[in-house]
C-alpha cells in the first residue's frame, strides 16, 4: 500500500502516428514552396490582364499557408491523458474536497425548463459524497417558471439520486436515461421500482411543460414555496431584485433522500438586474455565482456547465480530481477541460457540429503545447484561479483547510446575507471582470479567462475519457450554426486585436507554441478574406478568359495537384479516423466554405464596427429546442433555410455567381475545342465546379424546394440580381 501512495494519479501519453504526420507536413511544405515559386516566376507583366487578380491570389495563398502552419503547430505533438480513480479513492476518499457546480440558463423559451432540470439532476447524481456537492442554478431570465421547475427537481431528487445508485444509472439525466434504457423485466421488485420512478419523472415533466405552456404560475402552485413571493416585486426580466433561494440545504440533517442519505445543496439564483447597469451576459452571471457560492459552500473546485450539457459520466468529478490532487503535478493545475460533445448529431453531421477534429486532435495538441483553452462548459476550475490568484513555485494546496470550513447561519439568514453579492452595485469600483472572475467586454469570455489563467502561471489539462463527460444539444438549423460561429469568430478576433493578444499578454509567460496555437481560433474571422477571394475571383476570371493557374500540360500543375490531393486526402482520413463518414466529411467541407464566407465575414465586420463605435456587444443564445418539422428535416439531413438573412443572401449570391461562371467557362471551352483553350482553364473550371457541387443544397433551396424551409423568394431575387450584376461588371 505504501508503494501505491507514491504512484501518480494520472498518466500522459503522446499521440500515435506522429511520424506519419510529420512526413505529411514536410511534403505539404515542399509542395507549397513550388506553388510560391510558380506564383513569383509567372507574375503577369504590367498592363497585362489579370495582374492584380494574380497578386491577390498569391496573397490569399500566403494566408492559407500561414494558417496551415498554425494548424500544424497545434497538431504536431498531441498528448492524451488517463486517470487512476482507484488510487484517488484509496488515498483521499475520506478527505475529498467539496465541489461547487454552476449551471447557467438565460431564457426559459429558448432553453426549456425541463432540459435545464435534467442537467441539474444529472450533476446532483454524481458518484461523489453528496454532502460535498453544491449545485447552483443561475437563472438570468429571472423566470418564476424556471424556479418552479427547479423546485420540482429538488423534490424529485429525493427519489432520483438513490435510484441512480441502486441501478448504476448512466447517464444520470432522467430524460436521456429513460429515452435509451430498456425496461427491466427480470426481478419483479426492481422492475416495479424502475417503472414507478419513470412514471414519477413523466408526471413531473408533464406538470412543468403544462405550466410552461400556460406561461404563468397558478395561485395554487405559488403557495407551495415562499420563493414565489419574490416575483411580486419583479418588474420585468431585466428589472428585478436578487432572488436567491436555498432549496436544499446540505447542512440540514433533514435534507435527505427517501433512503435517509444526505442530499447535495441546491441553490437557485437570479441576480439583480437594473436597466441602468450592464449585466455582462454569461460572464456576469458566472461572477455572481462565484461570489454567492463563496459565502454558502466555498468549495475549492468549481465545475461550470451550460444548461443543455448534462452529465454523461457520473465519475467525471473523480477524473478531474486525479489531476488537481496529484502529489507531483496537481498543485500547478488551474483548470481541467472536458470535451464538448453532442447527443443529437445526425449520422453524417449535416451542419458539421460534432467538433470531432477539434476535440479529438486539436485540443490534445493544445495540451501538448502548454494546455487547452477554456471553452466555457464542462470545465473544472480551482476556485483560487477565478479569484485572480497567480501561481507561485512550490505552491501547495491545503485541502484540509477547505474541508474544515463550515457556515453557522440559518438557511434564511444565509439567503439574505448572500443576496448583496449578486447585486448590480457590488462590482462597482472593483476588479471583478478585469483581474477577478471571468473577463468582461468579450463575446468569448471563456477563452480570454482561460488565457489569463495560463499567463498567471497555471497549467490547464485536457481530459477526454472514453465515455464522454457531458453531452449537449447541437444546432439543428443552418442559421443557428452560422450565427453561433459568427459570435465565436468575432469574440476570438477581438482578443487577437487587443492587448490580450496571446503574443502580448502571453509574452514570456506561456510558450510560443501555445501562443501560436491560440491563433487557430483567434484568426477565424480574417480567414473570410482569403476564402471569399478564392471563391469569387478565379471564377470571374474564368468568365473573362483570364488564366490564374498553370495549364494542364505544364509541369507546374503537379505542385497544385499534389498539395490539393494530399491535403484533402489527409482531411478525409482524419474525419474517418475519428468516427466520421465520407458524406460527413463532404458536409464538413461545405460548412467550412459557408462559415468562412458568412459567419467569419460578419464576425470581422462586427468587430470593425464596434471598434468604430457603430454597434455594441450583444449576446445571442443558441436555441436549444426545435419544432417537430424542423427536427424531422434535421434528422433527414435536409438543410434548413426558411428565413431571410444577410448570411443566406451571401451564400445564394456566391452559389449563383459560381454557377454562372462555371457554365460561362464551359461554353468558352466547348466553343474553342480546337485551340485547346480548356488546358489553360482546367484548374479554374475544377475549382468553380467544386464550388457548384458544394452549393447544391443552396440551388435546391432556391429553385426546387417548395416547403417552408426553402430559401425565401426575397433571397432568390436579391442574390440573382447581385450575382448577375457582378458578372456584368467583370465582363466590362
Amino acid at each position: 500500500m505504501a508503494k501505491d501512495d507514491n504512484l501518480p494519479l494520472f498518466e500522459t501519453k503522446s499521440g500515435k502516428g506522429r511520424i506519419l504526420f510529420q512526413i505529411y507536413s514536410l511534403l505539404i511544405f515542399v509542395g507549397t514552396c513550388f506553388i510560391f515559386a510558380y506564383r513569383l516566376s509567372h507574375i503577369p507583366a504590367k498592363g497585362e490582364p489579370g495582374r492584380w487578380a494574380w497578386m491577390g491570389l498569391f496573397f490569399s495563398e500566403l494566408w492559407f499557408c500561414f494558417y496551415w502552419f498554425v494548424t500544424t503547430v497545434v497538431r504536431w505533438n498531441p498528448i492524451y491523458r488517463s486517470t487512476f480513480k482507484d488510487r484517488l479513492s484509496h488515498r483521499y476518499e475520506k478527505a475529498l474536497p467539496g465541489i461547487d457546480i454552476f449551471v447557467c440558463t438565460a431564457d426559459p423559451v429558448i432553453e426549456p425548463p425541463v432540459m435545464v432540470i435534467n442537467t441539474v439532476l444529472s450533476v446532483m447524481a454524481y458518484d461523489y459524497p453528496p454532502e460535498k456537492l453544491s449545485v447552483y442554478l443561475s437563472d438570468d431570465g429571472g423566470s418564476d417558471l424556471m424556479f418552479y421547475a427547479i423546485l420540482e427537481a429538488s423534490r424529485f431528487s429525493k427519489i432520483w439520486l438513490p435510484f441512480c445508485k441502486r441501478f448504476k444509472v448512466e447517464p444520470t439525466s432522467p430524460e436521456a436515461y429513460f429515452r435509451t434504457a430498456v425496461e427491466l423485466l427480470g426481478e419483479p421488485v426492481l422492475a416495479k421500482e424502475w417503472s414507478t420512478v419513470k412514471m414519477l419523472y413523466e408526471d413531473m415533466k408533464k406538470r412543468i411543460e403544462n405550466t410552461t405552456k400556460l406561461g404563468r404560475i397558478s395561485e395554487e402552485i405559488s403557495k407551495e414555496h415562499k420563493g414565489f413571493n419574490e416575483w411580486i416585486l419583479v418588474a420585468s426580466r431585466r428589472d428585478h431584485q436578487t432572488i436567491l433561494q436555498i432549496l436544499i440545504d446540505g447542512r440540514d440533517s433533514k435534507a435527505v433522500d427517501i433512503q435517509g442519505q444526505p442530499l447535495p445543496t441546491l441553490v437557485y439564483l437570479a441576480r439583480e438586474k437594473r436597466p441602468q447597469y450592464h449585466h455582462h451576459f454569461k460572464a456576469g452571471a458566472m461572477n455572481a455565482l462565484i461570489r454567492v457560492s463563496s459565502r454558502i459552500s466555498n468549495s475549492p473546485i468549481i465545475l461550470n456547465v451550460d444548461c443543455d450539457m448534462y452529465s454523461n459520466n457520473s465519475k467525471s468529478v473523480r477524473d478531474a480530481l486525479c489531476f488537481f490532487m496529484d502529489e507531483e503535478k496537481g498543485n500547478e493545475v488551474g483548470f481541467v477541460q472536458f470535451p464538448q460533445a453532442f447527443e443529437n448529431l445526425t449520422k453524417n453531421d449535416v451542419y458539421s457540429s460534432s467538433l470531432n477534429v477539434i476535440m479529438e486532435l486539436e485540443m490534445p495538441g493544445f495540451d501538448g503545447n502548454g494546455g487547452p483553452c477554456y471553452i466555457g462548459t464542462g470545465c473544472f476550475h480551482r476556485r483560487e484561479t477565478l479569484f485572480g490568484k497567480k501561481y507561485k513555485k512550490n505552491y501547495k494546496t491545503d485541502w484540509k483547510r477547505w474541508s474544515n470550513r463550515s457556515v453557522e447561519e440559518s438557511t434564511s439568514v444565509l439567503e439574505e446575507t448572500s443576496k448583496v453579492l449578486a447585486s448590480c452595485s457590488y462590482e462597482e469600483n472593483t476588479q471583478w471582470g478585469k483581474e477577478t472572475g471571468l473577463k468582461y467586454d468579450c463575446a468569448v469570455e471563456d477563452v480570454l479567462t482561460g488565457l489569463t489563467m495560463q499567463c498567471q502561471g497555471w497549467r490547464s489539462i485536457y481530459f477526454n475519457p472514453e465515455r464522454k463527460g457531458f453531452l449537449g444539444v447541437a444546432p439543428t438549423t443552418l442559421l443557428q450554426s452560422l450565427v453561433q460561429h459568427k459570435r465565436w469568430s468575432e469574440g476570438d478576433f477581438h482578443i487577437f486585436a487587443s492587448r490580450n493578444c496571446p503574443f502580448v499578454l502571453g509574452y514570456k509567460k506561456i510558450p510560443l507554441k501555445l501562443q501560436l496555437s491560440y491563433c487557430i481560433y483567434l484568426l477565424w474571422a480574417p480567414n473570410c478574406l482569403a476564402t471569399l477571394y478564392y471563391a469569387t475571383v478565379p471564377s470571374l476570371c474564368l468568365l473573362r478568359g483570364i488564366s490564374l493557374f498553370p495549364q494542364i500540360s505544364d509541369s507546374w500543375v503537379l505542385a497544385f495537384a499534389f498539395v490539393i490531393f494530399l491535403h484533402r486526402a489527409y482531411s478525409l482520413g482524419e474525419c474517418i479516423w475519428f468516427g466520421g463518414t465520407f458524406k460527413g466529411w463532404w458536409n464538413d467541407q461545405r460548412m467550412w466554405v459557408y462559415k468562412r464566407t458568412t459567419s467569419y465575414f460578419f464576425g470581422l465586420l462586427d468587430h470593425i464596427l464596434k471598434r468604430l463605435g457603430f454597434t455594441k456587444s450583444a449576446f445571442v443564445i443558441t436555441t436549444k429546442v426545435a419544432g417537430d418539422d424542423v427536427s424531422r428535416r434535421y434528422e433527414q439531413e435536409v438543410m434548413e433555410f426558411g428565413t431571410s438573412s444577410p448570411m443566406f443572401t451571401i451564400l445564394a449570391t456566391l452559389a449563383l455567381l459560381n454557377a454562372f461562371c462555371f457554365f460561362g467557362g464551359l461554353k468558352k471551352v466547348i466553343a474553342d475545342l480546337e485551340t485547346l483553350v480548356w488546358e489553360r482553364f482546367a484548374l479554374q473550371i475544377l475549382l468553380c465546379g467544386l464550388l457548384v457541387l458544394i452549393n447544391l443544397p443552396v440551388y435546391h433551396g432556391l429553385f426546387f424546394r417548395k416547403d417552408v424551409a426553402s430559401l425565401p423568394t426575397s433571397v432568390s431575387y436579391q442574390s440573382t440580381i447581385f450575382a448577375l450584376l457582378v458578372c456584368v461588371i467583370a465582363l466590362c
